[in-house]
């Protein structure tokens, strides 16, 4: 009972702060769009989308092996940091070189590569946070990497809108994320040492160093292709098309990418108990798996459904062009694969089952590129945006027929709660579409969101004893 009240208050805290993340970073994403202009944005994300891609070189999976194994052995976790942080180092310095002599190869213009030199830093000291976080998270403990997550996207957004209000331009505003990440490394660092109580230092001890490359080289390898599959598309969309319609892309890559809070949180806290359960209770790993793609599929229906029937007013407010709507519309189908494949893969790692989720991933990464090659130089942005619905829709269909054969997973229960929330969400797109006429947007979605939770729970959609868990997790 101790583990699931641990994941029940690490997701409340992660939930809250990625809740308050995402509304502060999309807040932040809007001013960027209307301050710079679509092409300028698009030339902003691109730098970003590229030095994102290198930065996996710096980790290589050490991060996920580093939370797996501090969750099993906690006693040993100075040792595991210690030796972790002295491999990733000189990986920082190779990844930077790499990085630049790519830069030059390429030949981007003058401007692309002072925003690459400037994400470069942020990529260098992300990549460091992140496994110091990693080490937190191990212990069972998400409350401050959610505080920093929060006080990161504050610092954006307020020193970035200063920038942009004195016209300092798309240097300065990149300039702003390396001062966030010089916070949020010095805080996961003051973490470690002075909450956790880690008195870690470098360390080359051969077993230990053998034993992170032997579990890490999956994970290593399933980053890198996800990295590719997710930050490429805008870097080819750049290449083949032009930064105009990397910005277009964007717009619906941000909307999907601030919806992923939920999913996120719920297997950030969810993916060490997994770890936990399939050495030491295999009932209950079952039982968490089903509730966590109930949960993510009640969840998912709604946001779909409510973007779609506002797409309109959505692309709006960026003050961008029809040409945006069905890359949105298109990639929002998509979120449906993206929820449930956290779960998914988060029990493919706790299994100890890095190397099936390694090929799939491999395999949904060259059918994306290969399909990029295809359709961005012919339908652009929307092009990608296919990509996007059928490689995520791939990954679910390997995914989960794997899932089956670790654990004795009945997807029953699941397809009636799909089958119940798709009615709820039909009834709340078809209010929220006709709403928005005669009512604010806002109003209008408060209400559709309200009536989907009430026709759902009539169904028998959850019961009493899910919004009570749910209320007690929030509660203290």
């Amino acid at each position: 009972m101790t583990k699931i009240h641990n994941i029940a208050r690490n997701t409340s805290y992660l939930t809250l702060a990625l809740i308050l993340q995402k509304i502060i970073s999309f807040t932040y994403f809007i001013i960027l769009t209307r301050a710079l202009g679509i092409e300028m944005m698009g030339q902003y994300y691109a730098a970003i989308s590229f030095t994102t891609i290198f930065a996996i070189f710096i980790d290589l999976g050490f991060a996920n092996t580093l939370t797996r194994e501090v969750a099993k052995h906690q006693e040993q976790a100075e040792a595991w940091l210690g030796n972790v942080m002295a491999l990733k180092i000189p990986l920082a310095v190779l990844t930077l070189a790499l990085a630049l002599g790519t830069v030059f190869i390429f030949g981007y213009d003058n401007l692309s590569f002072q925003l690459i030199m400037i994400s470069s830093i942020c990529m260098i000291l992300d990549s460091f946070t992140t496994t110091f976080f990693a080490a937190v998270r191990g212990f069972h403990n998400l409350k401050f990497e959610s505080i920093s997550s929060i006080i990161f996207q504050l610092i954006v957004l307020v020193l970035g809108y200063l920038a942009l209000l004195y016209g300092l331009g798309v240097k300065a505003a990149m300039a702003v994320l390396a001062v966030a990440s010089i916070f949020n490394f010095t805080y996961s660092f003051l973490v470690v040492r002075y909450q956790i109580n880690l008195k870690w230092k470098l360390l080359y001890q051969t077993e230990f160093i053998k034993n992170i490359f032997k579990i890490s080289w999956p994970f290593a390898l399933f980053a890198i292709s996800q990295r590719l599959y997710l930050y490429l598309d805008s870097v080819m969309i750049g290449i083949l098309a032009n930064y105009h319609q990397v910005g277009v892309y964007q717009i619906a890559f941000k909307i999907i990418f601030a919806l992923q809070f939920l999913p996120m949180a719920f297997t950030a806290s969810l993916y060490p108990a997994m770890s936990s359960y399939w050495l030491h209770n295999r009932e209950q790993l079952v039982l968490s798996f089903e509730r966590a793609m109930n949960y993510l599929i009640i969840i998912s229906l709604p946001i779909i459904g409510g973007v779609l029937a506002l797409d309109d007013k959505i692309i709006d407010i960026f003050k961008a062009g029809d040409e945006a709507i069905w890359p949105l519309r298109i990639s929002i189908l998509a979120l449906f694969f993206i929820f449930v494949n956290f779960p998914i893969g988060s029990l493919l790692n706790a299994c100890d089952r890095q190397r099936r989720n390694l090929s799939f991933m491999v395999v949904v990464t060259v059918i994306s590129v290969v399909a990029n090659f295809l359709l961005i130089p012919k339908f652009a942005a929307t092009g990608a945006s296919i990509t996007v619905l059928v490689t995520n829709g791939i990954m679910f269909v390997l995914g989960i027929s794997e899932a089956r054969r670790i654990i004795a997973y009945n997807p029953r229960q699941n397809l009636i709660t799909l089958g119940k929330s798709l009615w709820a969400a039909a009834v709340m797109g078809t209010i929220v579409y006709y709403g928005k006429n005669y009512l604010p947007v806002l109003v209008a979605t408060i209400l559709g969101g309200l009536l989907y939770f009430i026709f759902l729970y009539l169904v028998g959609g959850f019961k009493k004893q899910d919004v009570r868990s749910v209320y007690l997790s929030f509660k203290k």
